[in-house]
Parts: structure tokens; C-alpha cells; sequence
């Protein structure tokens, strides 16, 4: 058996030292996770997520598994394997499966597709959406006991509708304020906070803090002046622990940093000679030396960025295209334990999620 080890690579000391800490290497566990029980098989993994106790949650999409894939789900059964998971799967730090939940319910509208999921602090679950009649956002509890729902399904508005959201992306909770920040998202073109124990509407802002503009300026053009709006998707909203908010405006190339209140600070271009989806997918911040570096997932490079927060530089990186261990296919999503291990989560025909582990220098 071959077994397939993946290194970052780990350049530009001087840079990592300029940034506080050093750039960390990872290294890929092909054997995680186990295989699902029930002839399971999962779908499209569109958001991935870790809670206090270093489960890691994924939001997977049943029904982008071919034809081919359930066999044993169709009526009659075409082959001996297999059946879609439950869109909400919840493994341990060994890749066994724990819980899993989810689907329509009496109460809520569930997503006619599943996209992004995060854990509170309270341990609450909450799910994005970005059908093509998507507006909602759902709050469950960890069994899957349906809590809230903000937004709702049907035709799309505009990015100045409080009402509803536009194809959700990403989902970020501040407990301490108890607000919800959302990267809205595949539709609208902006970031909207609510109330996260009642849903109440408090604020929100499109780029460089502006009120958001219908419809975003054309398509992106790498020697163009630097866009005035989000374009779709406004793909991910990230609070660091020292109150930053980080914003991932994806075919625009950009992050683009705010304070709570929606006041502009200062944005990173990264590889901005990337078309096609664009390069700033996910992040996710490493909790040495005050989160100097961040994580950034690019879904058309495939491959993991290891950046300077304070100056957007990349100090590393890893991955590339393709289907062994270590590689990517739209990688699309990642998470971070505690033990700095990195979990993604692959979109398009990859539908899978991948763990790397911490190499010690």
C-alpha cells in the first residue's frame, strides 16, 4: 500500500518572523475518517466546523451524489452501495461518526442546498443555504432540535432587504455580544449581523463598509481598479480574537478586513491573476503569537495559503490539484481543532473532507 504524505512548504522566514510566528507544516492522514456506517456515502462536503470539544461538524449535500453513487438508495437498487448520509454528520477526533441529522423538518425551511456550518460557543448549530431560492439561515441544537430561522425561502430581493438573505455563504457567531455575522452570499452582496438569541436585525454593509450596490460592478479583471462592491459570493465572515472581522470576497481575489461596526480597515489581494472562482475561498486563523497568520482556501488553485494577517503575504503553502491524499478538488471549506489539526471540505465531483495534521519543526 502506498501511502501518500503531504508537506507544506515552508518559505520566506524573514517574512513569518516579520509576521510574529512561524509557518506551521501539516501533513495529510489518509485514513481519516472512517468509513460511514449504513452504506452511507457523502455528498458534496460544503462546510466544515469544529465545536469546544474538537468534534468536527460537516454539512455534506446528499443530493449532489450521482445516480451511480446511491445505487443501493434506488427503487429497484442498481448496486449494493450506496445511500446519502444525513446532510449533518459530527465525527470525533478518530473519524468515527458520532451523530448525524438533518433534512426538512415542521418549522423550518431546509435548504434546497446545503452550504457553510458553525458551531457557537454554546454549542448551538448553525446552517447556511444557496439554492436558487435560498434565504435562510437555521440555528439548531447539537441533536438536531430545530431553535431558529432567520430569513426565508423564495424569490431573491436585494442586499438592502433586512428581511431576508440572498444564498447565505458563511456564518460566524460573537457570543460575548450575542450577534450572528453572515457572509450573504451567493445572491446579495454583503455582510448582515442579527440578534443571535432572537434573530433581530442590527446592521450590515457591503464592501469597504459602503451601503451594497445592485448589481456588483462586471466581471472581475486582475489589471481593472479594485472593485467598489462585493461580487458573488461574499463567501465567508471570520471574527479574530482581537475583534476584526475578515471577509471573504472570493472572485474578487480579496479579503477585506472591518471593525464590528462595518468601519473599513484595510483588504489583501491574493493571487489576483486568478479567474475562474476565485482565490479566497475560507479562512481560518492559528491561534499562535495572537493569530498572526491565517489559513485561506482556494478552491481554483487548490491549495491552502498560509498567510501574514498583518500585511496579507503568503508565508507558505500546500496542496494542488488532483484526487490522492493531500490533493484538492475545490477545496472549499476548513476548520481548525485545538491541536491545530486543519480539516477541508471538497466541493464539485471531490465530495470528500480531508484532515491535516501539525508537523512539529
Amino acid at each position: 500500500m502506498r501511502i501518500i504524505t503531504i508537506l507544506a512548504s515552508v518559505a520566506l522566514a524573514t517574512t513569518a518572523a516579520a509576521a510574529g510566528a512561524a509557518p506551521p507544516k501539516f501533513k495529510v492522514d489518509p485514513f481519516w475518517p472512517k468509513p460511514l456506517p449504513n452504506g452511507w456515502l457523502m455528498g458534496q462536503a460544503s462546510g466544515v466546523a469544529v465545536d469546544a470539544q474538537d468534534h468536527v461538524w460537516v454539512i455534506q449535500r446528499p443530493r449532489s451524489l450521482t445516480a451511480d453513487e446511491q445505487g443501493a438508495a434506488l427503487s429497484p437498487p442498481r448496486s449494493k452501495c450506496c445511500k446519502p448520509a444525513p446532510p449533518v454528520l459530527e465525527f470525533d477526533q478518530a473519524g468515527n461518526l458520532l451523530r448525524s441529522w438533518g433534512g426538512p423538518g415542521q418549522g423550518y425551511d431546509w435548504p434546497q442546498n446545503e452550504h457553510g456550518i458553525h458551531v457557537d460557543a454554546k454549542g448551538f448549530v448553525w446552517i447556511g443555504s444557496n439554492g436558487d431560492l435560498d434565504g435562510e439561515v437555521l440555528k439548531f441544537t447539537p441533536d438536531g432540535k430545530f431553535v431558529m430561522q432567520i430569513g426565508k425561502i423564495g424569490p431573491q430581493t436585494d442586499s438592502n432587504d433586512v428581511t431576508r438573505l440572498g444564498k447565505p455563504a458563511g456564518i460566524w457567531v460573537d457570543n460575548a455580544a450575542n450577534e450572528v455575522y453572515i457572509a450573504d452570499g451567493y445572491y446579495n452582496h454583503r455582510v448582515i449581523v442579527f440578534d443571535s438569541e432572537t434573530g433581530a436585525y442590527k446592521r450590515h454593509w457591503g464592501a469597504y463598509g459602503g451601503r451594497p450596490v445592485d448589481p456588483p460592478a462586471g466581471r472581475y479583471d486582475p489589471a481593472a481598479p479594485l472593485s467598489k462592491s462585493f461580487a458573488n459570493p461574499v463567501h465567508c465572515v471570520k471574527i479574530a480574537r482581537d475583534g476584526l472581522v475578515y471577509v471573504c470576497d472570493r472572485v474578487n481575489d480579496r479579503i477585506q478586513v472591518f471593525h464590528k461596526d462595518g468601519t473599513f480597515v484595510r483588504e489583501f489581494r491574493i493571487e489576483p491573476a486568478t479567474l475562474g472562482g476565485g482565490s479566497v475561498w475560507d479562512l481560518a486563523f492559528l491561534p499562535e503569537a495572537g493569530q498572526a497568520l491565517m489559513l485561506n482556501t482556494d478552491g481554483e488553485n487548490n491549495e491552502v495559503r498560509i498567510l501574514s494577517r498583518a500585511t496579507g503575504e503568503t508565508v507558505g503553502r500546500f496542496g494542488r490539484s488532483g484526487r490522492q491524499a493531500g490533493d484538492f478538488h475545490w477545496v472549499h471549506t476548513m476548520a481548525l481543532d485545538s491541536k491545530g489539526s486543519l480539516f477541508t471540505g471538497e466541493v464539485d465531483n471531490a465530495k470528500r473532507v480531508q484532515r491535516f495534521v501539525r508537523v512539529k519543526p
